[in-house]
């Protein structure tokens, strides 16, 4: 999901960046109130197994890559505001050591995966768990959904945002970024975040939700009371 340099327009690429600035500016107020001694080696160790994760790219034809992220689980343990932060930060670390996604396109890659994910899987988590507290089969699925419909629903903006390149910078009927239409670009993405990186996703989500329940189960960001 990695967007490289050249593939998005002026007319997408700094919109993009202007969001995601307020959100990241949103994310570092919330942090200061909620950062604790006791979370910073989580943040370092989340920071560090998003990074490993995303390294494992496959192309997508059309010139982007599927992969898991891990945006899912910091979400789950850390909260939605931290995991803007910490997968962003990866994001500009492999766009600027390892040329993984570009520098005009960094807004867009993080609003994909370090914005759409955290905030989509929280409200997936919510929405299939609630209040409900209880160890057991209802909170694995909530927790494997919560990573599965995160990156399913990022992938289509990434392949929102590069299928509509033909239709608003083209010059005498030609593409000038990306060249392909909204019909070939979104299921191009979806597809294989629907049948593999998705579940990946999901599955990494869910089993290390479920450890993180037994040995530490006041951390997690999503269940403020302790989990019985």
């Amino acid at each position: 999901m990695h967007i490289p340099d050249g593939y998005l327009s002026p007319q997408t690429y700094i919109p993009m960046y202007g969001i995601s600035i307020a959100f990241w500016t949103a994310a570092v107020k919330k942090m200061k109130k909620q950062l604790n001694t006791k979370l910073v080696p989580y943040i370092a160790m989340s920071s560090a197994f998003s990074f490993l994760v995303m390294m494992f790219n496959f192309p997508i034809p059309g010139g982007t890559t599927g992969h898991a992220v891990g945006a899912g689980i910091i979400t789950l343990l850390l909260g939605p505001w931290t995991a803007v932060i910490v997968v962003s930060t990866v994001l500009l670390i492999q766009a600027l050591v390892f040329g993984d996604g570009g520098i005009t396109t960094y807004g867009a890659n993080c609003f994909n995966m370090a914005i759409v994910i955290p905030f989509v899987s929280y409200g997936v988590f919510k929405l299939f768990n609630g209040s409900y507290l209880k160890k057991g089969i209802r909170l694995y699925i909530a927790s494997f959904l919560s990573g599965y419909v995160g990156l399913v629903v990022a992938s289509a903006f990434a392949g929102f945002e590069l299928g509509i390149q033909p239709l608003i910078a083209s010059s005498h009927g030609k593409p000038l970024y990306f060249p392909y239409p909204l019909s070939i670009a979104v299921p191009a993405m979806l597809i294989g975040h629907l049948l593999v990186f998705g579940i990946v996703e999901g599955i990494i989500t869910a089993l290390l939700f479920q450890y993180m329940l037994h040995h530490e189960p006041d951390l997690i960001y999503v269940t403020k009371k302790r989990v019985k």
